[in-house]
């Protein structure tokens, strides 16, 4: 029974040094996704939907600021 992989007979070395930091190859490529998506802008659909959040949060306290119980009448 053969041993080996579709991607080789080689296992993976996660450990191996790539590049002058110390760190593997595809660190540094994980990295730069991260750092892209941080980096992007919040679209404008979500910036609404946290607006109409924090407008409906903000009407929930003050229910509960006047001793109104939510759910009564």
């Amino acid at each position: 029974m053969a041993t080996g992989t579709s991607f080789g007979d080689e296992a993976p070395k996660p450990f191996e040094k790539g590049n002058a930091s110390g760190r593997p190859d595809w660190a540094d490529g994980l990295r730069q996704l991260y750092d892209s998506v941080v980096d992007e802008p919040l679209p404008d659909t979500f910036k609404d939907l946290l607006d109409r959040l924090d407008e409906t949060d903000s009407e929930d306290n003050g229910c509960e600021a006047n001793g109104s119980e939510r759910g009564q009448s």
